[in-house]
Formats: structure tokens, sequence, C-alpha cells
């Protein structure tokens, strides 16, 4: 049905579909969660804001077991290279979504202050650890990443944990930070009892407001501090999955597809509008405020994809290496059956999760919370 070439396109807007769809259904999670002790100052405050994704919180992960299978399967090198060279800062993301379960089913165990504070801390760095590397790690994509590969396609990594920490890419760690803790407070804007919405909602316009400044710096940034990749000379959509097989030249803009596309543009328009709405409309209409913040974290993950735009996973000290759109894919044959099961059970998955959400509609109150014996 479709040709090589049109099936990398469609992988590539599915990786960032799914990416978007974790950033938005999981990103509020981990938001509540790191507000924890900020959001609720008594046992029983806490207590509500759990209670408002404790239901949920495990079926949205689904959209990061997606993000990481059509990782391994439809980009294999992509997978390959990244897991490996950034084992110590995936294994601590992986960590942090351990611990969270074990968080959420256990600090209720014990009526214990001391037990529940321990738990609160866990859920807390948990959520904050997340939701920073994440950004950290789409920063570097943009500054490229230490590897390169040998003429039999022998992958080696010559960096380590710290070098990620660039300034820039801690900047963009910010953006993502902020960017889910404003996606946090609009749910328990939306969600929890209204004394515990108010104070959301002041903490979420701080949040907003900060998520903004640090979106325009890493633009900034970006734009005349940071030298991007280009492929020169001709390029070959329908070839081989061989990153040797091409041309890079480090030192162009990162913004030169946006001149070639100039809709890529309604990437960051959609993330400052959302952050907007979310100033407007947090506190008076929830429902609302939660759509503009999910249209602000998908704008920013969009505008961040149509700037790497081919590239996947630029390398910093061999760009011939580096893995693009074009070169980083499996085989036309696994691309298409893979297109067939994702039609099938990707509209499944969101009907499902639209009925949950449905089913679970309504605010979680103190009242609610004190009548259920502090226990879930």
């Amino acid at each position: 049905m479709f040709d090589y070439e049109t099936l990398r396109v469609i992988w590539w807007a599915l990786l960032g579909t799914l990416l978007i769809g974790f950033a938005v259904m999981d990103g509020f999670d981990f938001g509540v969660a790191a507000l924890l002790r900020v959001l609720g100052r008594t046992d029983d405050e806490r207590l509500v804001l759990l209670e408002t994704i404790e239901p949920t919180w495990e079926g949205n992960q689904v959209w990061f077991i997606l993000g990481g299978g059509a990782a391994f399967a439809a980009w294999p090198a992509l997978y390959a290279v990244s897991f490996s060279g950034m084992y110590l800062a995936i294994f601590l993301v992986l960590l942090a979504f351990i611990v969270r379960p074990v968080g959420f089913n256990f600090r209720s165990k014990i009526h214990d202050a001391r037990w529940r504070n321990l738990w609160d801390a866990v859920l807390t760095v948990s959520g904050i650890v997340v939701m920073l590397i994440s950004g950290v790690a789409f920063g570097n994509l943009f500054l490229g990443v230490p590897f390169r590969f040998d003429g039999n396609l022998r992958m080696t990594w010559h960096g380590g944990f710290f070098d990620l920490l660039h300034p820039f890419a801690l900047v963009a760690g910010l953006v993502s930070l902020t960017m889910l803790l404003a996606h946090g407070t609009c749910w328990v804007a939306y969600k929890a009892d209204q004394t515990i919405a108010d104070r959301a909602v002041r903490v979420g316009r701080w949040a907003t407001l900060a998520y903004v400044v640090f979106y325009v710096l890493a633009g900034i940034w970006l734009a005349y501090g940071v030298a991007g990749y280009a492929i020169v000379g001709p390029v070959v959509t329908n070839g081989v999955s061989n990153p040797l097989y091409k041309e890079v030249a480090h030192g162009s803009s990162w913004f030169a597809s946006y001149m070639q596309y100039p809709w890529f543009w309604l990437a960051p328009v959609l993330g400052v509008l959302g952050a907007i709405g979310v100033q407007l409309s947090i506190g008076k209409k929830g429902l609302a405020c939660f759509i503009w913040s999910s249209a602000m974290v998908a704008g920013t993950i969009l505008s961040a994809g149509f700037a790497l735009f081919p590239f996947l996973l630029p390398s910093s000290i061999d760009p011939r290496s580096s893995l693009t759109v074009w070169d980083a894919s499996s085989s036309k044959g696994t691309l298409g059956v893979m297109l067939g099961a994702t039609a099938v059970f990707l509209p499944i998955i969101i009907i499902y999760t639209s009925w949950v959400f449905r089913v679970l509609r309504g605010r979680v109150t103190l009242e609610h919370v004190r009548q259920s014996g502090h226990m879930y």
C-alpha cells in the first residue's frame, strides 16, 4: 500500500505521536507526584492528590511501553544506540518507574508519619527524575551524542553520564520539568478538592510562566548557540538502512527544516498558545485548562521533532554515523506489518482510555478520603 519512504515517514510520525501520548497521559501523573508535598499540606490532602491519579496511572504507562516497543521494532538502530550509550540515564528513569508503584501501593499500608513521609519523598523524587532526565535527553539530541559506527556497523560510545549534563541540555530538562508541573496542576485544579485546586492554580500559573521563559530561552539558544546537522548530497529515502551511505555536514541551523516546511511553525505556536490558555483558564474551567496544557505539551514535543527532522540521533564525533529517518528503520515488510497491527490496536487503546476517564470523572474530595478510612 505504501512505499518504503512513506512508511518511514509514517513511523516517524507514529513515534512522535506515542511520545506525545506518553507525555500527556503519564506526564500529569509525574507532575502531581512531584508536587505532592507542595499542594498537599496535610496527610488527607496528599491522599486526595494520590487518589486523583491512582486509578489511572498504571494504564497511562501503556504509552511508555508502546513508545519503547515502537522504537525497538521500527527503529532498531535508534533503540540499540540510545539504550547502550545512555544506559545509566535510562536506568535512572526505569528505576523511577519501578519505585513509583511501590510508593502508590505501600504508602497507606502503615499509619505512621515517618513511613508515609518516606514514600511521599520517593514519589516526589521519581516524578522529578523522569521529567528532568527526559528533557535532558531531548536536549542532547540537538547537541549530538558521542557514538560512531565502524565499517561493519558496530557501534562504539565515547562518553559518560555526566557528559550529558551540558548547560543547553539542562535548560531543555527545565523546559520538560516546568511544562509537566504545569500540566499536573491543571489536572489537580480539575480533579481535586476545591481547597487543593485553589492552591494548584497559584502554583500552575508560576510553573507555566517558568515554562515559557525556559522554552523561549531554549529556542533562542538553539537558533544562535547550537550548530545543527544537515544531509549533504543526494538523499536516498528508499534505500537500505545503513547510516554510512550518506554524508552529513555539521554547522547548519536546526531551524532549516522550518524554512523548508513553513507549516512546522504551527508546533511552537501551539505550545505557546497552550501556555496562554492555561494562564487564562486554570481555576475557571478545569477541563479546558487540562486540554490547553495538553496542547502545550504536544506543541513542545512537535517543535523539537520538527527541528530535528530528518535526524533521529545525531552523532557529535562522526556526523556520518548520525541516525536519520531514511537510514535507521526496520525493513519495509516489518514496517508494513506493524502498521497494520497499530491501525487495529491503537484505536482500541484510545477508546478504552477515554471510557475509563469518563467513568472516573468528578472531583476527589476531602470528605470522600476521610470517609474511606485513609486507604485506597
